[in-house]
């Protein structure tokens, strides 16, 4: 659409571009603290990236794990990023996020709709890291019930399709084993019966399901909150360019369904689009093994193609480009749709079961599987020679692909036919064919196989050490293995045809490069300074983990705490001790 003159003009105190939950957070704290907020978003439905996201936020010292009685000094945190960071450590943004956090789920639980369950037998990715803790540190948002938005839940956007069953959402932890084990423990299969039939009858009365989970219940829990607390949301409402009085950024031309509209923000605009996963452009500047641009495939919303990015440079902006990595890479697979179109499938929960390996077409493994999506991909890139192709197989056999599905291939009693029609999973009756079937080197995938299986017995992976850490232990099935004898709960044979593989390719959940800041969210000029009136959140915030991953929820978290310190900065009140 292009520009047009404005035809309207309105008026507000606090103008957020973007309706992820570092928007999101921050108009609902904004509104709350007395201010009048406009959230305009791009799409045609709010949401973003967090709509399709598991929903977990990184959030040590939260009140969930205090009354668990789960403690610790914020050095303890603190130390942790320390020593993941590096050089890269910013330590007055990450004390600042650690003071904050706690208060931030404080006033989320006590004065809106959004309610949290604890991570707390969650530990951080990298155990070996002094100060990882086994539990503790991560919240996620409780199952939210969608008939409280009224008939704005027509503009909350669903959970990828590809990720749910029938379009209903399956939250991790109890329920999701629930579904993997519902054609063997009669308990399991009364529970799946249960959701699976009240998602029928809300499909039939209300066109979608009710019971919203993961970061679909994140978003609709804080859009509920901001529209009772009075904040205006305008989708299919694109930021065209800001508006300045001088070096203060004073709001922005959006185009809207009705014409252009100047929106005038006395207090300010918070920028938050959701960072550059979909701009071809910004990936080839700073993706390496993406050097056109097209090689990276992310599993972030379509809309996020670096808007707030540039609005936040034609301001004077600065976008940070000294991280580890500019993306939260993650593997990802292709799923064709019937308009010919891919859904990119991001690999986060099966890699860890046992049963399960993934090679490069050599044959050959190439880490450990069960480790983090970020740290998987970040050794499959490494692994790859310059000028091929980033791209890896998950294999495994038919009993694991019947239990726990492979990507966007469901388990038992889904049908598998669909996803070998459409050529998104390869089936082979043996491991050479299977191996033909991919593109595979036969002798490779066979040799990698026999000398995997042979290590199952002992539980202890000679080659990447799968199954050592607390984070792998957890991502894995101990029952199961216990049930198979497997001593790892990440490890199980390769050995019952037939035999089937999914392609994985260079992906992420979102990008970490974002517009610099301070420790308000306040965006930084190319001298260090703040530009008055320009907050930036989400992923237009320069990710404070600069290019690591070192836990779960490190966007979500963080993108929270920081919507609610800009609300605070931009109504002039203190953050409350």
């Amino acid at each position: 659409m292009s520009e047009r003159s404005p035809d309207t003009a309105l008026s507000c105190d606090l103008l957020v571009i973007g309706s992820g939950a570092g928007g999101l957070a921050a108009a609902v704290t904004a509104a709350h603290l007395g201010l009048n907020v406009i959230v305009a978003e791009k799409d045609a439905q709010f949401g973003g990236t967090t709509a399709w996201s598991g929903g977990w936020m990184w959030l040590p010292r939260n009140p969930l794990a205090v009354e668990a009685g789960i403690t610790e000094p914020i050095d303890e945190p603190l130390a942790y990023l320390r020593h993941e960071l590096g050089d890269r450590f910013d330590e007055a943004r990450a004390r600042t996020f650690l003071e904050a956090a706690p208060r931030m789920v404080e006033f989320f639980r006590s004065k809106t709709a959004l309610r949290f369950i604890d991570g707390n037998a969650i530990p951080d990715f990298h155990g070996r890291t002094p100060h990882a803790a086994l539990g503790g540190r991560s919240l996620c948002a409780a199952p939210f019930d969608g008939r409280r938005l009224g008939g704005r839940i027509a503009d909350l956007k669903p959970a990828l399709p590809e990720t749910t069953l029938w379009g209903m959402g399956i939250a991790s932890g109890a329920e999701l084993r629930h579904f993997l084990n519902a054609m063997r423990q009669p308990a399991s299969f009364w529970y799946v019966t249960k959701r699976v039939l009240a998602h029928w009858k809300d499909l039939l009365v209300h066109r979608r399901g009710m019971r919203l989970v993961n970061g679909n219940a994140l978003v609709a829990a804080l859009a509920t909150s901001a529209l009772e607390a009075g904040v205006q949301i305008r989708t299919a409402s694109p930021a065209r360019r800001l508006l300045r009085d001088g070096e203060r950024v004073t709001g922005a031309v959006l185009n809207t369904p009705d014409g252009a509209v100047e929106v005038h923000a006395a207090r300010g605009v918070l920028l938050a689009c959701g960072g550059f996963p979909h701009d071809t452009e910004r990936k080839r500047a700073l993706l390496p093994h993406a050097p056109t641009g097209a090689e990276h495939w992310s599993a972030a919303s379509h809309g996020n193609t670096g808007d707030g990015l540039r609005l936040g440079e034609s301001a004077g902006g600065q976008v940070g480009t000294t991280g580890l990595q500019a993306a939260a890479l993650a593997p990802v697979s292709l799923v064709p749709r019937r308009d010919g179109s891919f859904a990119h499938f991001p690999h986060l929960i099966e890699r860890a079961k046992p049963g399960l390996i993934m090679v490069r077409a050599n044959g050959q493994r190439f880490t450990n599987e069960a480790d983090s999506y970020h740290d998987v991909m970040q050794a499959l890139i490494q692994a790859t020679p310059a000028g091929q192709p980033v791209q890896a197989w998950l294999v495994c056999d038919h009993h694991f692909m019947r239990h726990y599905g492979l990507g966007a291939a469901k388990p038992a009693p889904m049908p598998l036919g669909p996803m070998l029609a459409n050529g998104y999973v390869k089936r082979g009756r043996t491991l050479p064919e299977l191996a033909r079937a991919c593109g595979i080197a036969a002798d490779g995938l066979e040799r990698t196989v026999q000398r995997y299986n042979a290590m199952v017995s002992t539980g202890k992976d000679a080659d990447f050490a799968k199954g050592e850490t607390p984070y792998n232990r957890i991502q894995g099935d101990a029952a199961f293995a216990a049930e198979r004898g497997w001593p790892n709960p990440c490890m199980g044979p390769v050995e019952r045809g037939p035999f089937y593989a999914v392609r994985i390719v260079a992906g992420s959940l979102g990008t970490f490069a974002g517009l610099q800041v301070n420790a308000s969210a306040q965006v930084l000029d190319a001298t260090g300074q703040p530009i008055p009136g320009l907050y930036a959140g989400g992923n237009d915030m320069d990710s404070m983990m600069a290019g690591h991953y070192p836990a779960g929820g490190i966007t979500l978290g963080p993108a929270m705490t920081f919507g609610w310190i800009a609300a605070h900065h931009a109504a002039g009140h203190p953050l409350p001790l």
